[in-house]
């Protein structure tokens, strides 16, 4: 039987990255407050980079974050670099302390991938994540393997890589785990664990957060419909129900990259 159609993705335009965080943290606890109010429960998938984790620190200071229930909010991490669990070099270490103790989260609902200090390797944090993600489905009563998430938010490298996944590489097709090992990863540190393309796209909610002139051509690249996901493999996450590119005007293919100041005025 093949797979139902998805949702093309919708693209989202910003003023500038102020306007961008704010509003997708507005959408956050909209997506949050409903699958509270539906199941009981939510479950978001969270990124690293700049903008996911300023995304984070406007989350925990939005003045209606105090609608969700925070105890009750499930968090996984679409990916990691295979770091000791305290350096803050790492996505979960970094979202932590833009977190910080505004909302009580409970501890055995966050997810983080274990260290390079705490298991012999990145692929045993990896096998040990996918046991994790299946204890989590098994308790919501599913046999996929994968818990209901309700929103994955990721972060537009500017070579179009998503979570771990780099374009080039025959890994970004693999389907045989949900989470995988990175061992010669492009980008520092070379050894990362992540989640798979069909683990991300199980996601009902993805939404791609794009900040930047420098992003500019990684966002063209994605839009080109002839392009695939090992070419660009940001171009293949789709959600469920929704797919959204959450993106600042400058990243923007024909926007300049310096505008001219206002009459009068400087350049800000």
């Amino acid at each position: 039987m093949s797979e139902p159609s998805r949702p093309e993705p919708r693209l989202v335009p910003h003023e500038g990255d102020e306007r961008l965080a704010w509003d997708t943290a507005r959408r956050v606890l909209e997506v949050l407050e409903h699958a509270q109010d539906e199941r009981g429960e939510a479950t978001l998938v969270l990124t690293g980079g700049s903008m996911g984790i300023r995304v984070i620190g406007e989350l925990a200071g939005h003045p209606d974050a105090a609608v969700i229930d925070w105890s009750r909010v499930n968090v996984w991490w679409s990916d990691e670099r295979f770091l000791p669990g305290a350096d803050g070099e790492r996505n979960g270490v970094q979202a932590a302390d833009a977190w910080g103790e505004t909302h009580e989260l409970t501890w055995d609902r966050v997810h983080p991938v274990a260290g390079s200090d705490e298991i012999a390797s990145a692929d045993a944090a990896a096998e040990d994540y996918a046991e994790e993600l299946a204890a989590a489905a098994e308790n919501e009563g599913s046999d996929t393997g994968l818990p209901v998430f309700d929103l994955a938010l990721l972060s537009l490298g500017p070579d179009t890589h998503v979570a771990s996944l780099f374009p080039g590489r025959e890994d970004v097709l693999r389907t045989d785990a949900p989470v995988f090992a990175v061992e010669d990863s492009p980008k520092p540190p070379p050894t990362r664990v992540t989640m798979s393309l069909p683990a991300i796209n199980s996601a009902q909610r993805v939404w791609l957060l794009v900040a930047g002139a420098a992003k500019a051509g990684a966002l063209a690249t994605i839009r080109r419909p002839e392009i695939t996901a090992t070419e660009a493999p940001a171009s293949a996450v789709r959600g469920t129900r929704e797919t959204l590119w959450l993106v600042t005007e400058d990243a923007l293919p024909g926007m300049p990259e310096d505008p001219d100041p206002a009459p009068g005025g400087t350049a800000g």
